[in-house]
């Protein structure tokens, strides 16, 4: 098998592909086992044992979610132009704890991101921080979370990116709140564990300033 090309074309994924009788017979099952969501393509494993196979979203149409990794899928496999096989008419076999994670990590950052705000807030009321501090943070999340939506709008679209510098200097400024609620119920720089990494490390000196400014 050929190696995948990083840039497999996004739109020759989808308007790219073979004629009708590229199409396998039979169905394969597999698993998702790589998912960019912000660029829209992944790659599934067929099981027992494949080599991977490149998926782009278009090919799952019929969902009502966004695909994750750890979804157990059945596909049918194709040739896009350059004869490379590619997933496409892919179904949800059943695999309940992806979804399951998604919905967990999604309540759990919307719980930390308003306590913490809410924390704030209640600090505010004791006079312990300032109420310009409070509206900070709201401002600072709301513009993070809006760069964090356009970002992944324009990578869906093969528009200009907004930095990962930006966004993380958004969250060390206090948009953190509003990245966190960003990045899982956006789905958005969800996936990327060194972004992530960075991430957290600026939320603790965030935090750790604020507490500073404040003894």
């Amino acid at each position: 098998m050929a190696a995948l090309d990083p840039a497999h074309s996004i739109s020759e994924a989808g308007s790219g592909m073979g004629s009708p009788q590229d199409f396998a017979e039979m169905r394969s099952q597999g698993k998702v086992v790589s998912w960019q969501d912000d660029r829209g393509f992944g790659f599934i494993v067929p099981e027992p044992a494949g080599e991977r196979i490149f998926v782009h979203i278009r090919s799952f149409a019929s969902w009502n979610r966004r695909p994750v990794v750890g979804d157990c899928v059945t596909f049918a496999t194709r040739l896009d132009k350059q004869r490379r096989p590619q997933a496409v008419e892919v179904r949800l076999v059943g695999s309940a704890s992806p979804g399951l994670r998604a919905s967990v990590s999604q309540l759990a950052a919307t719980l930390l991101a308003l306590g913490f705000l809410g924390l704030i807030a209640v600090l505010c009321g004791l006079d312990r921080v300032k109420l310009e501090v409070l509206g900070l943070y709201f401002i600072a999340s709301a513009v993070t979370f809006f760069a964090y939506a356009l970002d992944k709008s324009a990578a869906r679209g093969g528009r200009w990116r907004t930095p990962e510098s930006t966004l993380q200097g958004l969250a060390l400024m206090g948009g953190w709140p509003g990245a966190l609620l960003a990045q899982h119920w956006l789905r958005h720089k969800s996936s990327k564990p060194r972004f992530l990494a960075l991430f957290w490390l600026l939320v603790v000196v965030n935090v750790v300033l604020l507490l500073a400014a404040h003894q």
